[in-house]
């Protein structure tokens, strides 16, 4: 992943256990003073937003944990690799596609990043410049040229 991705987990992390994780075992006392358990909306309420809070805790524990931090500047960009901005030519009707390939969490392909780990990307990875490649997708298989590797900064 990117250090920007790697340092936003981290802090949103951070501030899980530092402070949510007080307000939650705050809001859940002041809801126990409230009496009967089983019928108590505010209890259960809390209680749902702390399992909820937890999960994302031990998941973000684990994406931190096992992060592989890449700055993508200081990669040679003449084969595909990470971070590298690949343009396509479709062969069948000449229509061009650009993909950066980035880490899971910076994934938007509405923005054209795509995760390393897609099948297009796995496809990509290695690639150069004038290479045909052939990618399955949702619509079938299509068969494109690669006009250009290179890097270009990324904007999340």
């Amino acid at each position: 992943m990117l250090q920007a991705t790697f340092t936003r987990l981290s802090t949103e992390l951070e501030q899980l256990k530092t402070v949510e994780r007080g307000k939650i075992a705050h809001v859940i006392d002041v809801a126990r003073e409230l009496g009967d358990l089983k019928e108590n909306a505010e209890y259960h309420a809390a209680k749902d937003k702390q399992g909820l809070m937890e999960a994302r805790i031990l998941d973000l524990t684990d994406l931190v944990g096992r992060a592989q931090v890449i700055d993508p500047t200081k990669l040679p960009h003449k084969r595909v690799s990470f971070g590298s901005t690949v343009e396509l030519i479709d062969q069948e009707d000449e229509t061009e596609v650009r993909y950066t390939l980035v880490g899971t969490q910076e994934s938007n392909p509405d923005k054209g990043l795509i995760s390393i780990g897609s099948p297009m990307a796995r496809v990509l990875l290695g690639k150069e410049e004038g290479d045909e490649v052939q990618i399955t997708l949702p619509s079938g298989t299509k068969s494109f040229d690669i006009e250009s590797v290179s890097y270009e900064e990324i904007i999340l």
